[in-house]
């Protein structure tokens, strides 16, 4: 059996190239004491990968030149030297970008592939999901009566912090997205009672008009002018999680900041970061509650599924583009 997996050669500057990767072929790894061999069936890309692939410090090591990359994955057992794990159970994991890896049992996480499709376990039922349920709940506090703004809300994030917020009994709910199509499906299909191209004209503008009383939450995953806009329709009390900001990964020069921080000053508004893995002891409570919207289809998701090891680049360049809606996912 061949093992083709993804290597980082340079660190990108700018847009990452084709050049700066090789999808390598290598041995499948023989599981140690204590490790399970997983065949990768579906394969996460996110936008905070490009972060690691800069050697800037940062709150996670930059993947190491030459060896293969990282991320999540789930897949089967095929072979197993851990208690507690059998062949053929399936579980979730850290070791994408490859087709087979030999993963320590304590970093598997066995799931129910009957419960829910797998794919789901990373992302409306994964980590995207516990980031949007966690950013929105209590990073940004939000509370019932709130109106919220999510940018990159078509986005697997994006999608189920407006969806949440709705649930929960927001006011309303704004998003923006890069096409008129991801507008369309954000009001008809995911409830939102507002949403807007931002290629369409200056964020500020559209967002006053869909938000004539302001918004009491931002949910941040672009940075920027949506930032910017965000902060000058903040009310009193105003709070901003920021997720990401994927609008300035690429950028070879320092973003300019927000403009108009000192308006923080008048409405006692809130900025702050968050990073998911501050916020696992929320796993059960989140699945306690978001499962059962999934399963009964309160909750909706999208996927945008590459199929093919070979195409897994393209996939994550896809995301940093916008290409996908929902959460990108390979399927091997």
């Amino acid at each position: 059996m061949s093992n083709r997996e993804w290597h980082l050669l340079s660190r990108p500057v700018g847009w990452p190239k084709p050049e700066d990767f090789a999808l390598v072929e290598a041995e499948v790894p023989t599981p140690g004491e204590g490790q399970v061999l997983v065949r990768n069936k579906y394969l996460s890309v996110d936008p905070y990968m490009r972060g690691r692939m800069s050697a800037a410090k940062s709150y996670v090591a930059p993947f190491e030149l030459g060896k293969v990359m990282q991320g999540g994955a789930v897949g089967e057992v095929v072979e197993s030297n851990a208690e507690g794990i059998a062949v053929g159970d399936h579980v979730l994991h850290f070791f994408g970008w490859r087709e087979y890896a030999a993963v320590d049992a304590k970093h598997a996480v066995k799931v129910d592939a009957d419960a829910a499709p797998l794919s789901t376990y990373l992302g409306v039922l994964g980590m995207t999901g516990l980031t949007a349920y966690a950013g929105l709940l209590r990073t940004a506090a939000f509370k019932e009566g709130d109106a919220v703004f999510v940018s990159g809300a078509a986005g697997a994030v994006g999608s189920q912090v407006g969806q949440i917020a709705r649930l929960k009994g927001a006011s309303r709910v704004i998003g923006s997205a890069g096409s008129d199509e991801k507008v369309k499906l954000l009001v008809e299909e995911y409830g939102f009672d507002a949403a807007f191209n931002y290629k369409n004209g200056p964020v500020s503008g559209q967002l006053r008009e869909a938000a004539p009383d302001g918004v009491d939450v931002y949910f941040d995953n672009v940075g920027g002018d949506h930032l910017e806009a965000a902060i000058g329709s903040l009310n009193q009390g105003g709070r901003i999680a920021v997720c990401g900001m994927i609008s300035v990964y690429n950028n070879t020069e320092p973003a300019p900041g927000p403009r108009n921080l000192a308006r923080l000053i008048q409405t006692r508004g809130r900025i702050e970061g968050f990073l998911v893995g501050d916020h696992y002891d929320l796993q059960p409570q989140f699945v306690q509650e978001v499962g059962p919207w999934v399963a009964s289809g309160q909750l909706k998701y999208r996927e945008t599924v590459v199929e093919g090891i070979e195409n897994n680049l393209e996939a994550f360049l896809g995301v940093l583009r916008g290409d996908n809606t929902g959460k990108m996912i390979v399927k091997l």
